[in-house]
């Protein structure tokens, strides 16, 4: 297990990178760029799902979707399902850029995948389904710690007795 560990370590140095680099070639910043996968993966979603997934303000993700639509990666649209809310999506333009970045890492990680079975392949995907499932709840008590910590470090007013 201490091997998987470290190769877990070293795939997600690597990952961070990768998006380093680029956010550069999109022209974008990290954070834009975390926007922009969150809007690939869950298709048009409104502008505090996208806050809340990406793990920002309302207000910061409104500056994100203005730099992403001045680059022409991103849209804000009419939800069709409810006309007052607005939902924003990925653009083609936005795919088509993506691709060319992290295209050639997927269609190796697709010829890669002929080299397992079946039941192999699903034994990965539980694997890192499980991965991402703990990192997402280390993360909630990375950030309730954070919270509670910073409550009780406030000073405490006195009151007006």
């Amino acid at each position: 297990m201490e091997e998987v560990a470290a190769e877990l370590r070293a795939h997600q140095t690597l990952s961070d990178a990768i998006d380093e680099a680029a956010a550069e070639v999109l022209g974008v910043n990290r954070t834009d760029l975390r926007c922009l996968d969150l809007l690939d993966q869950r298709g048009p979603i409104s502008a505090g799902e996208l806050a809340e997934a990406a793990g920002i303000t309302t207000g910061a993700v409104t500056g994100v979707l203005d730099r992403l639509e001045a680059l022409g990666y991103a849209r804000r649209l009419r939800d069709p399902s409810d006309r007052r809310r607005v939902v924003a999506e990925m653009t083609p333009k936005a795919k088509r850029a993506a691709m060319k970045v992290y295209g050639p890492l997927g269609e190796t990680y697709r010829e890669w995948a002929k080299d397992y079975s079946a039941e192999e392949l699903a034994q990965i995907r539980d694997f890192m389904r499980r991965a991402r499932e703990l990192s997402a709840a280390h993360l909630a008590d990375i950030k309730a710690a954070r919270l509670k910590r910073a409550v009780s470090a406030r000073p405490r007013v006195p009151s007006r007795a």
